[in-house]
């Protein structure tokens, strides 16, 4: 049994809940776990314990936050299950603080109404119907296609939750590498390994992040209904091959 004291302390601090479970963090892993930035993108080398992160930061989230959702997108079914395994051992680990309501093959409810979900997220896959999610850990970032990416986002609207994006490099493409390359343009890239920013276009007049708004990374086409096609320029109509129109951002 966690006396008071020691529940507050690792409620306060995600180092000493992942020191609590057997885990010493990497100088990276620390900053990345007592960071408090709402948009956080990791740029890792494969087996730097990027899955270890979002597991202790979704079990603390779940645990020190009732009634609240936490959400997991990695590239694959697998994927899915070896975060949400690992997802467990650090619920475990922890002596089960908060008992457990059901737990499924990715799910874990929890008895103060806090859930972890892990789905997978790659190309072909659709997720819908999630709001008011707290933390949306998305695994293998740079895997995720970019219209997977603008249908997740909204899930954060409501909520003011918090987006966490890790990853290994894969190729100069995609909504993960236009953020990569912004941050780094203006020198919020440190070493590679993390940068904390709200997109500029994600950011109100006063500096506050617009949780609700959909961020497009240069390149990506949002598409608008049909009936907007009137509105736009004919040769611009006419670039659209015929399909729904699509602006750039």
């Amino acid at each position: 049994m966690v006396e008071l004291r020691d529940d507050l302390r690792l409620a306060l601090d995600r180092v000493e809940f992942a020191r609590a479970v057997g885990i010493e963090p990497d100088d990276w892993q620390r900053d990345a776990l007592r960071s408090a930035a709402p948009r956080q993108l990791y740029n890792c080398a494969r087996q730097t314990g990027k899955s270890t992160v979002s597991a202790i930061l979704a079990t603390h989230t779940a645990i020190y936050e009732p009634g609240v959702l936490v959400l997991l997108i990695s590239p694959t079914l697998r994927q899915s299950g070896e975060l949400f395994r690992k997802c467990l051992e650090v619920y475990r680990a922890a002596q089960r603080l908060v008992p457990p309501d059901s737990e499924t093959a990715l799910t874990l409810a929890l008895e103060n109404g806090s859930r972890i979900v892990s789905l997978p997220g790659g190309k072909g896959h659709t997720i819908r119907g999630y709001s008011g999610v707290r933390l949306l850990v998305v695994d293998e970032a740079s895997r995720v296609p970019d219209d997977l990416y603008i249908s997740i986002r909204p899930f954060l609207a409501t909520s003011a939750g918090r987006l966490v994006a890790l990853s290994t490099p894969f190729g100069t493409r995609g909504w993960w590498w236009g953020g990569l390359e912004e941050r780094r343009a203006v020198g919020e890239v440190h070493g590679d390994r993390g940068a904390e920013p709200a997109h500029p276009r994600g950011l109100s007049r006063r500096g506050a992040p617009q949780h609700g708004r959909v961020v497009f990374p240069p390149g990506v086409l949002r598409r608008v209904p049909r009936r907007s096609v009137l509105r736009l320029p004919w040769r611009r109509h006419r670039r659209s091959h015929k399909r729904r129109c699509a602006a750039f951002v």
